[in-house]
């Protein structure tokens, strides 16, 4: 594999496009909007400077990253020549499917057509396609060039070939593989997630307040970080979706979301992206205050 696109230029698609290019790969990072792309640019090269400042990359090791990145407006240009293409648009099942059916069209017959979804199934995506056995789930871990994991998703019908192509590729970008089987959720936010909802349930119910929860998590149980303010990093949107992917797929009731989780993402209150969740976050400042809202 050499060619590799990337859609979507949000955090985690500049990140994935980050490490195909720092490892030798040809990246065109795909975004239909090109205000999107420059910005995705410039964080990659933040990113680049940073690890320069730390001594892991050299100038020369920045410079050839950044000449390894196209960026493209076009989709069916932008696949035109791709090994394989990953997909990391929004968290959207209809957006997935008319991605993939766009890019089932326009990439070559033999290039794998991946998804970087934490929940939605891989078989409904590859069933979007002309080529269900070249689907395969690629889930990285934010942010991306720090996080070892890959979460490796076999749709019904993938390939054993594209599995071992992918955990080849996977080893080759400096991560750790792990391949799991297409089940609502997959394995990491299957569970994740419910441990996140019964965070906030107690919050909801008064258990205990915000910093506690996390405290007791990060000190009790060695989380580096604890779930509520992991909650706020991922996205509340995000976390709702997800929950509602594996309450809608299992139709288990300990999977229904919480209904202060569902108020504040109605509210806007999506975490570190809208600057409020559980904590507040001002830029430039590392400090953890809790969200007048669950203040005693």
């Amino acid at each position: 594999m050499k060619q590799i696109s990337i859609i979507g230029a949000g955090t985690m698609g500049n990140g994935i496009a980050h490490v195909f290019a720092q490892t030798g790969f040809a990246v065109t990072l795909i975004d239909v909007n090109a205000t999107q792309l420059e910005k995705a640019l410039a964080t990659i090269a933040k990113n680049l400077d940073r690890q320069v400042a730390k001594g892991t990359l050299t100038e020369e090791q920045k410079a050839t990253t950044l000449a390894n990145l196209t960026i493209q407006t076009d989709v069916a240009i932008g696949v035109s020549q791709a090994d394989l293409v990953v997909e990391a648009a929004t968290e959207n099942i209809d957006l997935k499917l008319k991605i993939f059916k766009q890019i089932d069209e326009a990439a070559p017959a033999n290039c794998i057509l991946a998804s970087n979804t934490s929940s939605i199934s891989i078989t409904k995506i590859a069933a979007a396609t002309s080529r269900p056995t070249k689907v395969i789930g690629m889930h990285f871990m934010n942010p991306v060039p720090i996080m070892k994991l890959v979460e490796i998703i076999n749709g019904y019908a993938t390939d054993k070939d594209v599995t071992n192509t992918i955990v080849t590729l996977s080893k080759q970008l400096g991560k750790v593989p792990c391949i799991v089987n297409d089940y609502p959720g997959f394995i990491a936010n299957r569970i994740l997630m419910p441990m996140i909802n019964e965070a906030i349930y107690s919050l909801f119910e008064g258990v205990a307040g915000v910093e506690e929860i996390d405290t007791v998590m990060k000190l009790g149980m060695a989380h580096p970080m604890g779930p509520l303010q992991l909650a706020d990093f991922i996205g509340l949107d995000v976390c709702l979706s997800i929950l509602k992917v594996l309450h809608d797929g299992f139709g288990n009731p300990k999977y229904a979301p919480c209904p202060l989780l569902i108020n504040m993402v109605t509210a806007g209150k999506l975490g570190v992206k809208s600057s409020e969740g559980f904590y507040i976050y001002t830029a430039g400042s590392k400090d953890l205050v809790v969200s007048n809202s669950f203040k005693k």
